[in-house]
């Protein structure tokens, strides 16, 4: 296994975007600048889930904030998670840590840097070839569990408390998101035991968002419009700087995050599990002329040594299989040899019954 992760792909080397910015300039280089970009924006807000109130005792109250659960995966793929049991302590442990991590002179960071034919490290994904355009932002990408699979040079060697708080959030954030895929196979009806299987002992990364001031922020963009190719994804906003914005009846929604809550959503391989009834979202980060931005992604997957397709329970004569089942780890090195764009990689995983669904 260790050596299957290490050929998921790799990404081009790029010059860190932090450190190009920190430069007076007043121009943005070309390879930075998008015509593509819409800028139309919505009022809508995402949806907002109590996770307390799903683990409460009273059954009609569950029930209901089930319902709302559900709504919210098939209507918006994306929600706010509040009362989540993670430690607000835990929380500000990790964000101070991000902050300083980015803060590293730029020697230390070299040590961190990615590798050839590798993602993790600092650097940038999904960089195929020389002539396409650049996002306006760094990441720094670890794989955190299973814990076999950390690179030597990478989460082991980061500096300490934050490597300590890094590990207990890793630890934290697979739980919850154990959890929040069950209650989403209660509120689909579908067998739990299917969704434990598919998602027990997980593959689960995490990338820390780094969006730098940019002078002409309207030409740029922090990350490219996707959807994420993984099962669910749990955001933390390390600091006060909005910039995530989810694509919704065809305008940008912005979303103004809630103090410590997290920011879930529904990955490619969760639409996939759930035969097209939860549907992953396009998203963007946007960035802006005064403020760096800093984000974490924690992302949860199926094992890589197993299959995935839809869930048998979700197969019926009315909805046959929308998608084929694939190995886990073909499925990535599909994903990870293409630029980013929308949602086109699930495409190719869909049936003929998914084309012809598609639109529904």
């Amino acid at each position: 296994m260790d050596a299957t992760v290490n050929k998921l792909g790799g990404s081009l080397p790029v010059p860190s975007v932090q450190e190009l910015a920190k430069e007076a300039m007043t121009d943005v280089p070309s390879r930075y600048i998008r015509t593509d970009l819409e800028h139309e924006t919505s009022l809508l807000q995402v949806p907002v889930i109590d996770l307390s109130k799903l683990s409460s005792s009273d059954g009609d109250s569950m029930e209901s904030d089930l319902e709302k659960l559900d709504a919210a995966c098939r209507d918006w793929g994306f929600f706010q998670l509040i009362n989540h049991g993670v430690s607000c302590s835990l929380l500000e442990e990790v964000k101070l840590g991000i902050q300083e991590f980015f803060k590293l002179p730029m020697e230390e960071k070299r040590k961190f840097w990615q590798q050839e034919g590798d993602l993790q490290g600092f650097g940038q994904a999904f960089v195929v070839s020389e002539e396409q355009k650049l996002d306006w932002g760094d990441m720094f990408y670890v794989v955190s569990l299973p814990r076999h699979l950390r690179k030597p040079h990478l989460f082991p060697m980061l500096p300490t408390p934050f490597r300590d708080a890094l590990d207990k959030y890793s630890s934290e954030l697979r739980d919850l998101a154990k959890k929040i895929l069950l209650l989403m196979a209660k509120a689909l009806k579908m067998d739990t035991k299917e969704m434990i299987e598919q998602f027990e002992e997980g593959l689960q990364g995490i990338r820390m968002n780094y969006y730098p001031p940019c002078p002409r922020p309207e030409l740029v963009i922090g990350i490219t419009p996707h959807s994420d190719a993984i099962g669910l994804t749990i955001l933390l906003q390390v600091n006060e700087v909005d910039g995530l914005q989810v694509k919704k009846e065809g305008k940008w929604v912005p979303i103004k995050p809630l103090p410590n809550a997290f920011i879930v959503n529904v990955g490619d391989i969760l639409e996939i599990v759930t035969n097209g009834n939860y549907r992953s979202i396009e998203h963007r980060a946007t960035v802006n002329s005064m403020k760096e931005r800093l984000s974490v992604a924690t992302f949860y997957s199926p094992n890589l040594d197993g299959e995935m397709g839809p869930t048998p329970s979700l197969i019926t004569s009315g909805k046959p299989a929308l998608f084929r089942r694939v190995g886990v780890a073909d499925y990535f090195r599909g994903y990870y040899s293409r630029e980013l764009q929308g949602k086109s990689y699930l495409d190719i995983m869909r049936t003929i019954q998914g084309e012809e669904n598609k639109g529904n």
